[in-house]
Order: C-alpha cells, then structure tokens, then sequence
C-alpha cells in the first residue's frame, strides 16, 4: 500500500536534521506555555490560600480577644455583685447581650451552686438532661483554673436537646476574688455555633465557610459552607485556649483567573534561554546524581566502621524471628561467627539449655506484635565453652521506608563488668558506713562519759545524805514522820536520775546497735523523737536553744531508720559544733539550732506513662555558725576532709550516700543574716500518697 504523498513528504522532512531541530524547539515551546500556564494557577492558587490563612488568623485572633473581654466584664460583674440575689439581675443582663453564652453560674470555692442564669435565646437548655450530667467537665475546668489562677477551659461535649438536635458547648471556669481573698468561681457555658457567629468578623464570612474541628477533621461546630461544587481552599488556625485547644477552619471557593499578561514576554525570553538551560540542569543533575552515590557510599562506610567499632552487640530480626545481622560485637559476645548466626532461628544457639522454654514463651510474645519496653530486659547468655554473662536487651521495631515493620533491632550490653562493679561498690560503701558509725560512736562516747556525771553525782549526793540521816545519834532524829518523809524524797530523786541516765544510755544503744538495713514507712516526727535525748544533752552542754518544727500535714517516709537518724544527728551536731562558746553571743539570740520538716516541691514534672509524680519530705537543720568558705564548700562531701582536728572526715561523705541510696539529695545553701542550711528529702511512702484526680 502507497502512502500519502503529503505524509511520504513529512516524513522525509523529519528525516533532515533541520526539521528535526525544529520539532524540538516546537514541543519545547509548548512545554514552556503549559509549565508557565501551571505556574501561574499555582501561584494564584498559593496567594489565595496565603490570604486565606491570614483572615483565619484574624478569625482566631477575634475570638480569642472576645474572650478575653469577656472574662473582663465577668470579673467586673463580680467585683459589682457581692450577693447571690443582687447578682442574678447583671447576669442576666450580661447573658442576653452575650447570645454565644447560654449559662451563668456562680460557685462557692467548694463548687456549690450559688446562683444562675440561662441564656433567653436557648430555652430548655437542660430541660431534657440535667445539669449534673456536664458537672465533670465544669470540676476539670474550675480545678485546671484553680492551678493556673486565672481562667480556663474545659474539652468540648455534645448536649442532647429534647427537640432532638444539640449544641456542642465548651465550659469556662473563672477564680474570682473579693478583698484579697478567694470568693468561687463564676462558670459560663459557650456554645460553640455561638462563638463562631457573635465572636467573628462577619465582613471575614462572606461566601466563605466556617467551622469548629476536632484534630482528626471531626466536625464539632459549622457556622457556614461554601455554596456550589467549585474547588475549595482551606486554612485552619489553632484556638489555643487556657486546658483546651480548638481547631478553627474557613473555607473558601477557588477563584478562576486569567494568565498574567506578559505571559508572551515570557515565552520570548524563555526561548531565547531554553537550550542552554537544558544542558544546565542536565549538566547539574548528572553532577547531584555523583555526589548523591559518593555520599551513600561514604555514608555506609562510616555507617559499618561505626557498627564494627561498637562494643554494643548488634542484631537484627525478621518477623519469623530469623536473624538477618550481627555486628562483630555481638559475635565476640555470644562466641560464634556471623556466618553461623544470620539466619538462624529460635531457639537461639546463645539460650542456656534450661531455660530455652521461658525464653521462647517471651519471644513468641514479642514477636507476635505486643508493645516493646524501651528501657529494655536482662537476660543470661552461655558462650560454646558453657560460660554464662549477664546480659541487657533494648528491642525496637524496624520500620522500613513506606513505615512497614520488617522486624526488630536489638541492642544487647554485657553486664558482667557492671555486675562486678557495682559489688565493689555495695562492699565500699558497707564498709564507710561501718567506719562513719564507729567514729560517731567514739565522739558520742566522750559526751556520755561528761553528761552521766551528773546524774551519777547526784545519786551518790542523794545516796551518802540518805545514809547520813540513817546514822543520826537519837537525840538529833527529827520525828519518825519527817525522816520517813525525807527518805522517800531522797530515794525518789535517786530513782529519777537513774532513770535519766538510763535514757541517755539507751538512746545511744539503739543508734549504734547494727541491724539489717530494711525501709520502713517512719512518721518524720518518730525521726526527731529518737534523736532528740542526745541532742537535748550536747545542746544543754554548749548553751544552745533546740527548736524542732514538723508540718501537720508532713506525710510517712519510706526509708531506713537507723541510716537516717544517723544523718540527722550527724548533720545536727555539725551544725552545734560550728557555734563554740561564745560565738554567737548568747545574747544575740542567735544560739538556736532549728530542725524543720515539712512536704518539699516535686523534684520532677509528670512521668512517663502517665505514672504518679514523686512526693518528698524535706528536712532542714539551720545553725547560725560564721558558715562555709568556698575551699571548703569545693571539699565539703569528700571523704576523710574535715575542718576539725578531732574529726575523721566520713559524716557528709556518708551522710550524702546514705540520701541518694534512698533516691533523695542533700544540699546546703547559705542562712541569713549568718550560718549554714543543710537539706536533704525523702520519698513519701506510696501508701500514703494522694492520688492523682483523672477524668471520668
């Protein structure tokens, strides 16, 4: 079959270089009207949702201030209202100038209903479900505003009505005030479908659409839509209000324009550049793909000498649980080679022989997609040669590129050198602690042997005057009544000094005495008492005022008594022994040694996983000594460093260690006008915590 000869002679033009040059330039010409004729709808498109995610702004702006002036003219209404009855008639003057509020309450500072209004234009707001149904959500406002002091807002709720319709409405909780002191809270109740048509500018509404949304696009509230089918814009702002953020959405049809009018000009000049920008961003991306491949490359490198410089064990598993890489770590851990590990399977060749059924009950739980700890598990892991190390496994999901899991990653460390670490350690600090408790025993001793002196001497007064009136010749006997009267007396003062030297004696016996060191729930205030008999001496001895002050609400410790009866007593005598005789004057009125105890702030915010914040008992011995340097606050818990000539050096050192065992810290800080505060916290017993308010 013959061709055309117009299409016989088109081909042979084709054919000719010439014509060829030309089709290109051509097609490129068209390409160049259609990037430009995209560019251009493009940027009409992105300055309209640019202006659209301006007037959003200012939407999000209006309402916020509208709020704002609304908490003013409630703290102004409270301020003119001091009783329930006076204050009904200004709220509800109030109310039905605001038609976006539909309730007004006041509540006392127990959240008792002192008086209320409905808004006029909702009627039968709760005729079909009471009040008491939204008071949960009221309580999380008014208790977020109570912490914030100032207002706050609860998450939006849907509230049925009886015609079968609802409002999605949000409540306001205020704290107010009146002559310094807290008098309730006023509670407004807005409607969300109000908010968006009284709060806005309706100028910004025009042909657009408005709306309340949940995060996840959940439509709480619609003011407007967009009519007709055409394409919308849409902006969305974030309503960041005081405990609840809303997300505000406006909608907008797409204008159609026209091209730019110089699209020509354009044209023109784009063609006069077209083939040298061709072979320029060729050029440019054959040099972006060579460096893109160098970069991998070294990036691999640098990722595998990495991984084999690591003394961390490496391993990766499928979802079947087969092994697809070590690194040379974990090789060296477990005694094998890579090449008989990667693609083994379970049981795993490293498991001890009888422990294989636990471990692969533990496995097939983690495998079969249950949530990994991120602070990881230990286990025990056995060598070829039967040799057996401790072990910690930190396990994370692999995810690949299109966000699939492909299997876990592993980070396996050995424990042993930690294991025997924290052995020397336990038996160093054992052995402080012994050595702190004898040297405290020994000064302890000298102030025994002074104070029994008393109570000694007075026995043997008491004893030889007993003795004496025994011995009396019988014309100097008084009546048989007066010397029985003046024995009994005798006799009596001899059995009360007794009994206080006993009382010294025992109170050294039961700190000294050596006993398990177990945690206990202790009240601070059994703390102080069994301290307080020696100190009582040492401060009677040197002419010092002891004040004790323990908060009523101070909750139980948990913690080890004897250890921290010995930190207390330790850090209260250093404090005795920096004012010596003389210095403060005693009557400066500045001799006094204080102990407090009372609830110390949270160390931390909240923990993870929606744990319980720690609680913490703090307890603080103030001296008015001349107080520390900075030589010697640099030295100050370094062991076997004292100031004294007589002192050993050990008690900050082992009362420091004695408080972070127990997870508290010591610190010390200047007093004012002169001396020393030293602190140290303990944790608060779990038993006795409060526990955290949650929302139904």
């Amino acid at each position: 079959m013959k061709r055309p000869p117009l299409l016989r002679a088109w081909r042979e033009r084709l054919r000719s270089s010439r014509w060829r040059l030309w089709a290109a330039l051509l097609l490129l010409v068209v390409s160049l009207l259609v990037v430009l004729v995209f560019l251009a709808a493009e940027y009409e498109e992105s300055r309209d949702q640019t202006a659209l995610e301006q007037d959003a702004a200012a939407l999000g702006s209006d309402i916020r201030s509208s709020l704002v002036r609304n908490v003013q003219t409630l703290q102004s209404l409270h301020s003119v209202a001091p009783t329930a009855d006076s204050w009904i008639g200004p709220a509800a003057e109030l109310i039905a100038q605001h038609r976006e509020m539909v309730r007004l309450e006041w509540l006392d500072s127990s959240q008792r209903m002192l008086a209320f209004r409905d808004s006029p234009y909702v009627p039968d707001l709760f005729g079909y479900l009471g009040r008491d149904q939204a008071l949960p959500e009221v309580r999380l406002a008014c208790d977020h505003a109570k912490r914030l002091s100032g207002p706050a807002y609860s998450s939006s709720y849907f509230w049925p009505l009886r015609s079968g319709k609802g409002l999605e409405l949000i409540e306001m909780c205020l704290p107010v005030a009146r002559g310094g002191l807290p008098s309730g809270f006023l509670v407004v109740t807005y409607s969300l479908p109000g908010m968006l048509s009284e709060l806005t500018n309706r100028d910004l509404l025009r042909g657009r659409g408005l709306a309340f949304n949940e995060a996840d696009g959940t439509r709480l509230a619609l003011h407007s839509v967009v009519t007709g089918t055409r394409r919308t814009l849409t902006a969305r702002h974030v309503l960041d209000l005081p405990g609840h953020t809303l997300l505000l959405q406006l909608q907008s049809p797409r204008l159609v324009r026209g091209l730019f009018p110089n699209v020509l000009t354009a044209v023109v000049g784009a063609l006069s550049l077209a083939l040298l920008s061709v072979l320029f961003l060729l050029a440019r991306d054959i040099r972006r793909r060579q460096r893109a491949e160098l970069d991998v490359a070294e990036a691999l490198a640098f990722r595998k000498a990495m991984e084999d410089s690591l003394v961390t064990g490496l391993r990766a598993r499928d979802m079947q649980g087969r092994i697809t890489y070590v690194n040379p770590a974990f090789c060296d851990m477990v005694g094998l080679s890579a090449e008989q590990l990667v693609g083994t399977g379970l049981p795993a060749p490293w498991w001890p022989p009888e422990l294989v059924d636990e471990y692969q009950q533990r496995q097939m739980v983690r495998l079969a997609g249950q949530v990994l700890p991120r602070e990881g598990y230990e286990s025990v892991f056995q060598r070829p040669d039967g040799t057996r190390f401790p072990v910690l496994i930190i396990e994370a999901p692999l995810i690949d590129a299109q966000g699939k899991q492909t299997g876990f990653m592993s980070a396996i460390l050995d424990l042993t050198e930690q294991r025997r670490v924290e052995d020397l350690n336990r038996t160093s600090q054992e052995r402080l602690q012994a050595t702190a408790r004898l040297a405290t025993v020994g000064e302890m001793a000298s102030l025994l042997s002074h104070e029994l002196n008393q109570p000694l001497a007075a026995i043997a007064s008491y004893a030889s005057g007993t003795l004496n009136l025994l011995e009396e010749p019988a014309g100097q006997v008084a009546s048989a009544d007066e010397m029985q009267a003046d024995l009994v007396q005798a006799m009596r003062r001899i059995g009360e000094q007794a009994d206080r030297a006993g009382r010294v004696i025992k109170s050294v016996a039961d700190f000294v005495r050596r006993r398990e060191q177990v945690r206990e729930v202790v009240t601070p205030q059994s703390l102080v008492d069994a301290i307080q008999p020696l100190l009582g001496l040492q401060a009677k001895k040197q002419g010092i005022r002891l004040q004790i002050h323990i908060a009523a609400d101070c909750p139980p410790v948990l913690c080890d008594r004897t250890m921290v009866e010995q930190v207390l007593l330790n850090l209260a005598r250093n404090g005795m022994q920096a004012m010596p005789q003389g210095d403060p004057a005693p009557r400066s009125g500045l001799r006094v040694l204080r102990i407090e105890v009372g609830q110390a702030r949270l160390h931390s915010g909240h923990a993870p996983g929606g744990q319980p914040q720690k609680m913490w008992v703090s307890f603080a011995v103030t001296d008015h000594g001349l107080g520390l340097s900075p030589e010697v606050q640099a030295k100050l818990f370094t062991p076997f460093f004292t100031t004294r000539a007589e002192g050993m050096g050990l008690g900050l050192s082992l009362c420091r260690t004695v408080i972070e065992q127990h997870g508290g810290v010591l610190t010390h800080e200047p007093h004012q006008p002169r001396g020393t505060v030293f602190r140290f916290t303990l944790p608060v017993s779990m038993a006795t915590r409060p526990p955290l308010s949650s929302r139904p």
